[in-house]
């Protein structure tokens, strides 16, 4: 499975020493722009934290190289590790790709365990929102059938044999309308109800997610773990484009922060907690499709902030970022393979 895997993008994570316990908040640094800061000064910027328990940092290379020249030579600093195959495959028409993805991720869990470090390394694939043929209200949640089935089943039977989690790239932006953008904010809003289960739902990412596990649940695998690979909410868009101002992204990531962060579960399964990473950190010049694609972080390239209130604070009248000088015996590692996909958005009239 070589070839399949050489296809893959690599991710690196690097963790705070701050434990996470099933909950915590990471940050994507996507790197798919010509201006971004050096990697350095960027670390500077979030060592210190108070908010974001990891970053993901992109970085194209060979997956068996990789894990060999990477990985162990930093095992004595590995914490809870995961590697991601591809991303969002499942949903792409490429139907060798998708029918490499399991053999690849066997093939690294082989490869992991040749080296004893697949109880300390996982294995995992994320995937979007589009292997759900539905979602609304959250209890019908359903798998494609076809292609999807067919991958769906022996995907979760692999991340249950090894203990890895089903991540899952989660947008309410891609999926809000006019009427229910507080509630895709996690803004105050009547809720929703889900009239099979009488339960009531507050926000649209916690529906996402149980849409998720009862898909998950019909196939006969509800003690898989679900983990959040991806949320955002972009800052400036094309005219058209519906819900894109700098108060939404803002709202939609501290909001999810402070959901997040205080254990809150979800009304399908209420002692579950998430561990999700914010898309992300930096506004990238390179990225394809509508303006907005390119607008999805936190901060400018030159280190401005793009809003106050995630990573940011206001001192005097002036945003700042809490800069302290890098300290690498206080960071732990985490590795994943990663492939990025295009998400798009429809434009509204």
């Amino acid at each position: 499975m070589a070839a399949a895997i050489s296809t893959l993008s690599i991710l690196f994570m690097v963790w705070t020493i701050k434990a996470v316990d099933g909950a915590g908040i990471g940050i994507s640094y996507g790197r798919a722009a010509s201006n971004l800061p050096p990697p350095v000064q960027v670390a500077q910027v979030l060592a210190h934290s108070a908010t974001f328990d990891c970053v993901k940092l992109f970085d194209l290379r060979f997956a068996h190289k990789w894990v060999r020249t990477n990985i162990v030579p930093r095992v004595d600093d590995t914490n809870n590790a995961r590697i991601l195959v591809g991303n969002e495959v499942i949903s792409t028409a490429n139907r060798s790709l998708v029918s490499s993805l399991v053999p690849a991720m066997q093939n690294l869990h082989t490869v992991l365990t040749s080296l004893s470090l697949q109880h300390r390394i996982k294995v995992a694939s994320p995937q979007s929102l589009g292997v759900l043929s539905t979602s609304n209200p959250p209890s019908t949640g359903k798998f494609r059938e076809g292609r999807v089935a067919e991958v769906m089943r022996p995907l979760l039977s692999f991340l249950r044999a090894t203990g890895s989690p089903f991540t899952v790239n989660a947008h309410p932006f891609f999926r809000f309308a006019v009427d229910t953008v507080d509630y895709a904010l996690f803004r105050l809003n009547p809720g929703v109800e889900d009239q099979n289960t009488g339960l009531v739902y507050s926000n649209m990412l916690d529906g996402q997610l149980d849409a998720v596990f009862s898909a998950i649940k019909r196939l006969g695998f509800d003690d898989v773990d679900i983990v959040i690979s991806e949320t955002g909410w972009p800052s400036v868009g094309d005219p058209r484009e519906l819900g894109v101002n700098v108060d939404n992204a803002r709202d939609y990531n501290k909001n999810l922060v402070q959901h997040v962060s205080s254990g809150t579960d979800t009304p399908l399964k209420p002692n579950r907690t998430f561990e999700a990473y914010i898309f992300s950190l930096f506004d990238e010049n390179l990225k394809p499709g509508p303006l907005s694609q390119r607008n999805f972080g936190l901060f400018h390239p030159d280190l401005l902030p793009v809003y106050i209130g995630v990573l940011t604070t206001e001192v005097g009248g002036h945003a700042t970022a809490a800069v302290q000088t890098l300290n690498p015996n206080t960071l732990r590692f985490k590795t994943m393979v990663h492939s990025e996909a295009e998400h798009r958005r429809p434009i509204v009239a």
